[in-house]
């Protein structure tokens, strides 16, 4: 059964992009061009996660698309200072030592859709308080910091709690999503399916993109 209903939010695949220099963020945006129009860009401090991506000045291509930031970083009110114009939608980890109320409102001075993102063994009830000024939640059904992480099932039934807890939102999984894990992420009632390694890594974007899309449709 599908949990959203009536499909008042919008189910959207959005490849992640993880870089750690300027040519192989222009690479992955080559590869993706015609095939998204929302992208997830991981931002990593080697703090927060151990590895590092977009940590640098990096410049996004002149074609127009909606990005987020996935905030993987100990000091996330510092990069939305330096770079938060720049995005669309930006997303600050529950468990980083410096997120805060003021981190939405920060977020939310400059314009900008905020969210937050919740590591696998985070429960849902712990963002109760904040739901009313969130655009959007992210669950990680990986453990943060690397792509390929294996898929963790057991987080389905936080994006259930949560879709019950608020119908409308936008609820993004993050993590293992390729067509065998992102039907029961679907089902779960997740609408947003950020998809790493399995659509960058391919050799054939249409292909990928066309086989998520197919596992997330309402009809056969």
């Amino acid at each position: 059964m599908d949990l959203l209903g009536e499909e008042k939010v919008k189910k959207i695949i959005v490849p992640a992009v993880i870089a750690k220099n300027q040519a192989q963020l222009e690479g992955i945006f080559e590869k993706i061009a015609g095939y998204a129009d929302l992208v997830q860009l991981d931002i990593m401090d080697g703090r927060f996660v151990p590895n590092r991506s977009l940590d640098f000045d990096f410049r996004l291509p002149q074609r127009r698309y909606t990005f987020e930031a996935h905030l993987m970083v100990d000091d996330p009110d510092e990069w939305i200072k330096t770079y938060g114009k720049r995005m669309d939608t930006i997303i600050a980890h529950f468990e980083s030592p410096n997120t805060s109320l003021n981190t939405i409102r920060s977020i939310k001075s400059i314009g900008k859709k905020a969210a937050l993102a919740l590591n696998p063994e985070t429960g849902t009830e712990l963002i109760a308080d904040y739901l009313d000024v969130l655009d959007q939640v992210l669950i990680m059904t990986v453990n943060p910091g690397f792509y390929g992480s294996p898929f963790l099932p057991e987080v389905m039934g936080k994006i259930t709690q949560l879709r019950k807890m608020n119908p409308d939102l936008d609820i993004e999984v993050d993590g293992g999503i390729t067509p065998k894990t992102i039907g029961m992420v679907n089902e779960a009632g997740a609408n947003l399916f950020v998809s790493g390694s399995y659509l960058v890594k391919s050799d054939n974007m249409q292909k990928r993109i066309n086989s998520l899309n197919r596992m997330i449709q309402d009809v056969p």
